[in-house]
């Protein structure tokens, strides 16, 4: 896997200041994108060990509320062994800190339904996110006033918290809001 960039010091992509990583690569190239260098699978470097600690270390901040991570496609079946790699060992490291991701892929009828990549990578990726941003960019329902997201259709999905409730349940500031079932 490639990544197009890191940034230490993030607060549009998550609560807090975040530590965030775009990785390269995607598929669903779309309209409107605001990081179409992205797409190309060779864009940017690699992803190596020596990123993975430098990830680490700039986490180990009190003001750090943890890793955002996004793209590209984080969730492109190219990238999922390796997102899952950085996810296992942020976690380990630093397990009050949040996970969020972001994906052009839906929760339920995409990554759930088996149809990205393999299913049990992708359990294991979500066990880890704390909040999954979901759906592609539409730039028909894009919206400046939402929060951490860019257009209206994307959801705020507690991705953990709805794998271990078999139900879809969204975030809200923190909240506890359910939106249908997932499997």
């Amino acid at each position: 896997m490639n990544y197009a960039a890191l940034k230490r010091h993030d607060i549009a992509n998550g609560p807090g200041v975040r530590v965030s990583l775009f990785v390269s690569g995607c598929r669903h190239h779309c309209l409107g994108c605001f990081n179409p260098e992205t797409w190309s699978f060779t864009y940017g470097n690699p992803f190596t060990g020596e990123v993975l600690d430098k990830i680490i270390r700039a986490c180990n901040h009190d003001f750090i509320a943890g890793l955002s991570v996004l793209g590209g496609e984080p969730l492109d079946p190219a990238n999922q062994a390796t997102v899952l790699r950085l996810l296992e060992t942020f976690h380990r490291v630093y397990p009050h800190k949040t996970i969020w991701c972001y994906t052009g892929y839906r929760y339920d009828d995409e990554l759930l339904a088996g149809s990205v990549g393999d299913l049990a990578t992708v359990r294991q990726i979500l066990s880890f996110v704390d909040v999954l941003v979901d759906g592609e960019f539409h730039e028909a329902e894009k919206d400046l006033k939402l929060r951490f997201r860019g257009s209206a259709n994307q959801r705020l999905i507690r991705a953990k918290d709805s794998l271990a409730a078999g139900q879809l349940l969204l975030w809200d500031d923190g909240g506890a809001t359910t939106g249908g079932t997932a499997q």
